[in-house]
């Protein structure tokens, strides 16, 4: 494939030079939705602690005492700093997203290049359906850790914990929706065949199933399900899609002329690329 021989060819000056571009790309995008979530802090920590205070509310109604805190006198401002990363990871996905696919994929044609926008238009959605799953099934995670208390003992929460917790189902979430589109991009970029991830079918249910084990924060098997299911149809829709793809690069090369058949003196067409 004549993109990855240029992928290829691409020296390791060029491929840092590539990384600490996308990384300042996404840098300038992550701090403007900090920007953002600096603004409007007091509506998104809502919206981080109502989980939390869902499951306040129903300890209360059993008689058990559970509390949100700041412990320090400089834990307002780091919060608000966190509360700000938060949405600013959240808001700037599309275009980190973006620079992850280019990135993974640089050695594509000029027209395959245009595929880019339509990752970016399928991952954000598949990112913002993590960030729903998480925050959906987080109030029963925090239900069921919660029960585990003994009578007579209160629960003091420090909220960079429980930020740091919510963070982390957040990603944790969505970098399983978004882990099928990453296959998508191997697969363009001519590093893993469709056939290929077809032969590892068995090692991705396993795996898919234990990353749901540990992200989900129950471990029961109906949350984990829960999870596992849209991931492994999106990995079958990846294995699809690259299936296809390879078909259609096996036609294209077909249709070039085979040039072991001419002469050592016999002057060769000239082949024009996409790009030209």
């Amino acid at each position: 494939m004549a993109g990855t021989d240029r992928s290829a060819a691409m020296p390791l000056n060029a491929h840092l030079r590539e990384l600490r571009s996308r990384l300042l790309k996404s840098g300038i995008a992550l701090a403007l939705g900090m920007v953002a979530g600096w603004v409007y802090y007091t509506q998104i920590f809502e919206w981080i602690s109502a989980p939390f205070n869902d499951v306040v509310a129903q300890a209360k109604a059993q008689g058990r005492e559970i509390t949100l805190a700041l412990t320090g006198v400089a834990d307002p401002f780091v919060l608000q700093l966190q509360v700000a990363a938060v949405a600013g990871i959240i808001l700037s996905s599309p275009v980190w997203l973006y620079q992850l696919w280019r990135f993974i994929t640089p050695g594509l044609h000029k027209h395959e290049r245009r595929w880019g926008i339509g990752f970016v238009i399928v991952a954000t959605p598949l990112f913002a359906a993590g960030v729903w799953m998480a925050y959906s099934v987080l109030p029963v995670g925090l239900n069921l850790l919660f029960g585990f208390t003994p009578d007579g003992v209160a629960n003091i929460v420090s909220v960079d914990r429980y930020l740091s917790f919510f963070l982390r189902m957040i990603l944790v979430f969505s970098v399983g929706f978004i882990a099928p589109l990453v296959l998508i991009g191997l697969n363009m970029a001519g590093i893993l065949t469709g056939r290929r991830l077809l032969s590892w079918w068995r090692w991705i249910i396993f795996v898919v199933f234990i990353f749901a084990a540990v992200a989900t924060p129950t471990g029961d098997p109906i949350n984990m399900s829960l999870l596992a299911a849209p991931i492994l149809l999106l990995v079958t829709i990846a294995i699809i899609f690259s299936m296809l793809n390879d078909r259609r690069r096996a036609r294209k090369r077909r249709r070039e002329p085979d040039f072991s058949t001419l002469a050592d003196d016999e002057l060769s067409p000239l082949i024009l690329s996409d790009d030209e």
